[in-house]
């Protein structure tokens, strides 16, 4: 068998019991959103590590990778907040040109644009009840890592990629849970194996860009530029076929996502715990 073609055999393999194992619509699924938290992690001074740890006291898990799904679970462990804040989760970006437009795109303020800042205010603010603070760390945790997430930055006319149907092999799925975790389950990586992996990966100088506006232009910026990828040619699957060729062009480009997304976690921490290092 020639190397390509062993490639896509194995790739179709691991792909499709990706797709096919069950899921919610939630930004790169739980292994994801863990490595995004932990990358964030490594990358904290010593004093915010020391200060967020108070915070985790109590948590099944207490480490930052932990409490990183908590507010997808929230459908079954509390639906009154986890419909409240459904919506925290993503932004529909209106405009092809990938502008983001609060008043069209995230009214009253409930989109993930607007999530991250009041939840990193919460955290920041001392005078909250400790549980309230630990609560906006968790949505804060996975909210930086939504916004990565470019299907979470898409279009409102197929929810996201969510009924954008895609075929694997004759079998059925959709787009946005290809990328919540399909992709990165062709890998066959565990969370540490895959730290270490993207941990090769080159630094990004947008990971230090735009650290001096205020934290509500940095996330506007943030889902732009999701959505530049969203609308970049390629990305929905011609035919709607995934192809090991898809996998092989746009797994590194959700790599990319996953350590861009530590690096901001960790910049907007270190902002709250640690402001002299800044």
């Amino acid at each position: 068998m020639k190397p390509f073609s062993a490639f896509r055999t194995i790739c179709y393999g691991v792909l499709a019991f990706a797709l096919l194992a069950p899921s919610v619509a939630s930004a790169w699924g739980p292994q994801g959103h863990r490595l995004v938290a932990e990358l964030a992690w490594e990358q904290l001074t010593p004093q915010t590590q020391a200060r967020i740890e108070p915070l985790l006291h109590g948590e099944p898990e207490p480490t930052l990778p932990g409490i990183a799904n908590w507010a997808d679970r929230l459908r079954s462990s509390d639906p009154d907040l986890g419909r409240l804040s459904a919506a925290w989760h993503y932004v529909n970006i209106g405009d092809d040109r990938c502008v983001f437009d609060a008043p069209r795109d995230c009214p009253k303020g409930n989109c993930v644009v607007d999530a991250i800042p009041t939840q990193a205010a919460l955290l920041a603010d001392e005078s909250l009840p400790l549980a309230t603070r630990t609560q906006a760390l968790r949505f804060l945790v996975h909210f930086v890592g939504d916004i990565h997430q470019p299907l979470h930055a898409g279009h409102a006319e197929d929810k996201g990629g969510n009924t954008y149907q895609v075929n694997l092999d004759g079998k059925g799925s959709n787009l946005h849970q290809l990328w919540d975790s399909g992709l990165l389950g062709t890998t066959r990586l565990d969370d540490v194996r895959y730290l270490e992996r993207l941990r090769a990966l080159p630094a990004d100088p947008q990971a230090a860009a735009l650290v001096t506006d205020p934290l509500a232009l940095r996330a506007a910026k943030w889902a732009e530029q999701s959505c530049v990828i969203v609308v970049e040619p390629g990305f929905y699957p011609q035919n709607r076929k995934i192809s090991a060729e898809y996998v092989q062009s746009w797994l590194p480009v959700a790599e990319k996502q996953l350590r861009l997304g530590g690096a901001r976690l960790a910049v907007v921490l270190n902002e709250i715990f640690d402001p002299a290092e800044r």
